[in-house]
């Protein structure tokens, strides 16, 4: 149970990673790291819409524990585990739109 645990989580850190470089990437002008970060983010999407939105290593998790604590499956503090999807969901939103408005504005940009 601690591998799974600790894999969860290295596979969180991942994606929570990627999020947070989204607009850092965009920023910096950096658009194809933004674009894949968005694209890592989408195929974790696509898995966990797949899943019943539910990552697979929960319910790898579930086979060897009965507690359903928020946090049973991954090292994070229970509030965060409870709204890790809206936090990260909305975070990932905003930095794609903020990607796309960079995009647009270095697009537009005369060559020079």
């Amino acid at each position: 149970m601690r591998r799974i645990k600790l894999l969860h989580t290295v596979v969180w850190a991942f994606f929570a990673t990627c999020v947070a470089a989204i607009p850092l990437a965009a920023a910096t002008g950096r658009l194809g790291l933004a674009l894949l970060c968005i694209g890592c983010v989408l195929g974790e999407t696509l898995v966990l819409l797949l899943n019943r939105w539910r990552c697979p290593l929960t319910d790898v998790a579930a086979r060897h524990t009965q507690d359903r604590r928020d946090n049973f499956d991954i090292h994070l503090p229970e509030w965060l585990a409870r709204h890790n999807k809206l936090i990260f969901g909305s975070l990932f939103v905003a930095g794609s739109v903020y990607t796309v408005l960079r995009w647009l504005a270095l697009s537009s940009r005369p060559a020079g």
